[in-house]
């Protein structure tokens, strides 16, 4: 899925790879997540990555013109889940708007873990 931006002098497209990118590097730099993960679908392991593998914990879905982001992340043992995902959601939605100009319809987060 890629996006398409019509602009007066012409069309920007935006692959699902970099908005994938934004997402997840968006979503690391928020205080008490520890790292994205990803859940296999077919024996429910959860696989942690790394930065360079960011964009494997993070889904994208076009709804109409908008979008639904669904993240799976491990968090920081002691801080609240609450609170965290809060912050995730709040900072995914405006680095997403504001760098691609895409409106973020929901953001879904899935905590796979806990890391002391």
């Amino acid at each position: 899925m890629e996006c398409k931006i019509k602009t007066d002098i012409g069309t920007i497209y935006i692959s699902e790879d970099v908005m994938l990118k934004v997402v997840g590097y968006a979503a690391l730099e928020c205080y008490g997540i520890v790292a994205m993960s990803s859940r296999r679908a077919k024996d429910g392991l959860v696989e942690w990555l790394g930065r360079e593998n960011l964009s494997k914990g993070v889904q994208i879905r076009s709804v109409g013109d908008m979008l639904d982001v669904d993240l799976f992340i491990i968090v920081e043992y002691g801080i609240s889940i609450a609170e965290v995902c809060k912050t995730i959601v709040e900072t995914v939605r405006y680095k997403l708007e504001s760098m691609t100009g895409v409106k973020v319809r929901k953001v879904n987060i899935s905590v796979e873990g806990i890391r002391v």
